[in-house]
């Protein structure tokens, strides 16, 4: 017999518990649906709340794979764009200005994938004051790479924030902050009769999560502290090299990321000119693939010119896509060659 659509009671108890733990005590294994990813997670909910025309405000740069989901789901992404020379602070004022009478959900990331940006206590909870005066608008945290964050503070869960009308909702997964890639476990957390009707669609479209999998997902669960301290002391090596070597890279700049496994680099000092900024963003990358490093293109995350860096990955290998990074874009070669 298969297990319960929704998913295994122990594992999302266990959830519920991580929760609680967060200053989320009003959380419970009715509000969690487990899904085979993050992305399913968002695209149940996404399926769940929007309706023909809804808008949904993003603040960008964004991870690349939004616009797709929420356009599937019959959502329209309007961008919030976001500055880089104002540290990506997503001020409440310009969250109010973007928000018109179709908007249906405020989605944002936090950590965000690609700047690195951890959202704080204060920041998040300027932002509710004004979604609190739109109480038809739902607001949906993807909480992926929660765990993964060099900051002096914890990386605040919404749903550790009032919540008087209903509108909070949270995915998150295990295959960030948790090494368990490739696995296909993620979940939702929304209010009871949300969630109820999230799961419906997917024993419609789907099944449940297989069992095994969600057994890996508990014990991860139950030692998150332990697997994310882990690789916290495993990226941060890795972090302070990449860090370091695109402070002193001539013509690149960057803001400090908080969170995450990537530097989000800006590159538009060299991009090909006689182009628009997505076809010469295109380009560079292109490049720099050429060259032997590959890199996720800026433009594909609202943002030409920029790439995402990922230091998730072995220091020699780093170190290597460094120097070919710098060969890419100013010629420098290596000593005695």
């Amino acid at each position: 017999m298969p297990g319960p659509v929704e998913g295994l009671l122990l594992l999302r108890e266990a959830i519920t518990a991580n929760y609680h733990r967060q200053n989320a005590p009003q959380i419970t294994p009715a509000h969690i649906v487990v899904t085979p990813g993050a992305k399913a997670a968002l695209f149940a909910l996404l399926k769940t709340i929007l309706r023909p025309g809804d808008e949904v405000v993003v603040p960008t740069p964004n991870w690349f794979g939004f616009g797709e989901l929420i356009t599937r789901a019959g959502g329209t992404m309007r961008p919030l764009f976001l500055d880089p020379a104002d540290d990506y602070a997503l001020r409440p004022e310009v969250l109010e200005t973007a928000i018109t009478p179709r908007t249906r959900l405020f989605l944002f990331t936090n950590p965000n994938n690609p700047t690195g940006r951890v959202y704080h206590q204060a920041e998040l909870e300027a932002l509710l004051s004004v979604t609190r005066r739109h109480p038809e608008i739902f607001v949906l945290s993807d909480e992926i790479y929660n765990l993964i964050h060099f900051g002096a503070t914890p990386v605040p869960t919404l749903l550790s924030f009032p919540d008087p009308h209903g509108q909070h909702l949270v995915v998150n997964g295990f295959s960030k902050s948790l090494a368990l890639i490739g696995w296909g476990v993620g979940y939702l957390v929304a209010p009871p009769a949300l969630a109820q009707a999230a799961a419906g669609g997917q024993f419609a479209t789907g099944a449940a999560v297989p069992a095994p999998n969600q057994h890996a997902a508990l014990a991860a669960t139950e030692h998150s502290a332990a697997i994310a301290h882990d690789l916290l002391v495993r990226l941060a090596p890795t972090r302070a090299l990449l860090l370091a070597a695109l402070s002193v890279l001539p013509g690149v700049d960057y803001v400090e990321p908080e969170g995450t496994y990537y530097g989000f680099a800006d590159l538009r000092q060299f991009l090909p000119a006689a182009q628009s900024s997505a076809e010469a963003s295109a380009a560079l990358v292109a490049q720099l693939r050429a060259g032997g490093v590959d890199v996720v293109d800026g433009a594909s995350c609202g943002a030409p010119g920029f790439a995402r860096i990922s230091y998730a990955l072995p220091e020699p290998e780093l170190r290597e896509a460094l120097w070919r990074l710098q060969a890419v874009l100013v010629g420098e070669k290596r000593s005695g060659s």
